[in-house]
């Protein structure tokens, strides 16, 4: 095993797209970028690669590397 599961990123910031939606995987909250964050008054339309690197989940604390991709359903 190589630690990575589906879903992760693993902090490679380049492999997001714009519009991928991240879900912290300690308490399930997602950022959306087209709604972005209201707590770290981040506006809409910020994609999660563009975040500061000190943002961090606005529910639980969780790091940016705590964050997988959210799957779109099919």
């Amino acid at each position: 095993m190589d630690g990575r599961f589906e879903g992760s990123y693993l902090g490679r910031d380049a492999s997001l797209a714009d519009d991928a939606r991240m879900e912290c995987k300690i308490c399930w909250w997602v950022y959306d970028p087209a709604l972005g964050d209201d707590v770290w008054q981040i506006p809409p339309g910020t994609p999660f690669s563009a975040l500061p690197e000190h943002w961090r989940c606005p529910e639980c604390d969780g790091a940016r590397d705590q964050f997988m991709v959210l799957a779109e359903p099919t």
